[in-house]
């Protein structure tokens, strides 16, 4: 099956089962502070167009990837924040790699120099993805945001882009 994982480009069309990994996400209480999935036309707006991948297999989404602006101060055009999710039926089947490798393949394309990620400390598998493909830990943003009640930390994360020009 992993040979045959394909990544392509996230259309509208794959929005409810694009919806559906997010909700399982939120589920685990260690992926977002979201409480439940946006409607389409307030995630659209919160993503990049250029920067949104699925990754498929036999016409099904397995997981997705996308970048968000983190700023809309020119200054900061080129950095963007990570967003991945990987179905809980499709873990531990590469399916995380294939899209954060090529998602960095993306954002270097489309002239993106610096990607962060912010973690919650509780999800190790997040944190060793990002680490494997050489984001490097910036910083904890302790109590940033409450979640039912509880202060929850998070670990920011970074990966500068030695393919695009920094001068």
């Amino acid at each position: 099956m992993e040979n045959s994982i394909f990544i392509d480009k996230m259309v509208r069309e794959d929005w409810e089962q694009v919806r559906e990994i997010y909700q399982e996400g939120i589920a685990t209480g260690n992926a977002t502070f979201q409480k439940e999935p946006p409607t389409w036309e307030d995630w659209d707006r919160g993503h990049i167009l250029e920067c949104r991948l699925a990754a498929r297999f036999d016409g099904k989404v397995l997981g997705w990837a996308a970048l968000s602006p983190v700023s809309s101060r020119c200054v900061y055009v080129g950095v963007a924040e990570v967003s991945i999710y990987v179905g809980q039926n499709s873990k531990g089947k590469g399916i995380g790699s294939k899209l954060l490798k090529s998602l960095i393949e993306l954002s270097e394309q489309n002239g993106y120099w610096t990607l962060q990620a912010g973690i919650f400390p509780e999800n190790i598998s997040s944190l060793k993805l990002h680490s494997k493909f050489g984001f490097r830990k910036v910083g904890r943003r302790e109590r940033i945001g409450k979640m039912d009640e509880v202060w929850r930390d998070t670990i920011l994360l970074e990966r500068r882009s030695k393919a695009v020009g920094m001068n």
